[in-house]
């Protein structure tokens, strides 16, 4: 063993002390990396029960990896089996077109969130034990936006699809139903981590259960529900292009059509589109929600 210096202040104690703290560790350590063996071998066996369980077929993947990546390279070649880059003109014929559809896509999205927030915004107060005292309408709250967030928003978009005809409105309905659930359920986590201080002075003051939530609740989270609209939009706009899929509107009925005819660069290019778009979005938001946090942590 080292000795220690004379002005160290560590103190080592005897071997016989300390033998059976390092044995004790020694046995801690390798029950803890027994465990990790056991968990790692239980999620193995957990993961291919599953594949069995989903009919998954390894080999069949690998077979056909070849037709996943012979697809992408027809995505990058125009009709004449020219890079799509050789003639950007060729490849973006119908950007006038498809700029408009994108651009009815975001509308779509956007008015859908707006009204699913709006929704969402209502509804989370009456979900949290402190706000509403009434057990029943917790539960029947909460109910109905598990409700809107568990049904797909294209089997809402087919829904409405048949109900209202081919268009925008089943589009925008399908997103604002299930962005209500989806927020709501995140709204309603917010508000159960409050500070109820201010709301319990509100109410001693004589305040009324609208007062509370104006003054009390909403200061608070106001800022994590605008974050939370912001990151919600991002995914509403991806949805909205699927959902044209069905026929409710925007960049997708083109974009499946053109699946469905082999217009490969026609694909790519729509692909593209939504891709940049996407990121300009989520850049912005971005942005956004870091100087929503920092104002609230100032």
């Amino acid at each position: 063993m080292t000795a220690v210096p004379a002005h160290s202040t560590v103190t080592l104690l005897p071997a016989a002390q300390l033998a059976p703290l390092v044995h004790a560790y020694t046995a801690a350590m390798a029950a803890k990396r027994r465990r990790m063996v056991l968990g790692a071998a239980l999620f193995v066996v957990a993961l291919a029960l599953a594949l069995v369980g989903a009919e998954v077929n390894p080999a069949t993947f690998w077979a056909k990896l070849g037709n996943f990546s012979s697809y992408f390279v027809r995505l990058a070649h125009l009709d004449t089996g020219a890079s799509v880059l050789s003639d950007p003109a060729e490849w973006f014929w119908g950007l006038r077109k498809w700029s408009l559809l994108l651009g009815e896509t975001v509308l779509i999205a956007y008015v859908g969130t707006v009204t699913g927030a709006t929704v969402a915004f209502a509804c989370c107060f009456l979900c949290s034990p402190a706000l509403m005292p009434f057990a029943w309408v917790r539960m029947l709250v909460r109910r109905v936006l598990e409700f809107g967030r568990t049904v797909p928003d294209i089997v809402f978009a087919l829904i409405f699809v048949v109900a209202f005809g081919l268009g925008p409105l089943p589009g925008v309905m399908a997103i604002a139903i299930h962005t209500t659930g989806a927020l709501g359920k995140l709204f309603a986590e917010v508000v159960d981590n409050i500070d109820l201080n201010p709301v319990e002075g509100v109410r001693s003051s004589g305040g009324t259960w609208f007062a509370q939530v104006r003054f009390g609740v909403v200061p608070q989270v106001l800022s994590n529900f605008v974050s939370y609209a912001l990151l919600r939009f991002e995914i509403n706009v991806r949805g909205a292009a699927v959902m044209g899929f069905v026929g409710a509107g925007g960049i997708g009925e083109e974009l499946i059509t053109a699946i469905r005819k082999f217009f490969y660069s026609d694909v790519s290019a729509m692909l593209l589109m939504i891709v940049v778009c996407v990121m300009v979005i989520d850049s912005i938001s971005e942005r956004v929600r870091h100087r929503l946090l920092a104002l609230e942590a100032r």
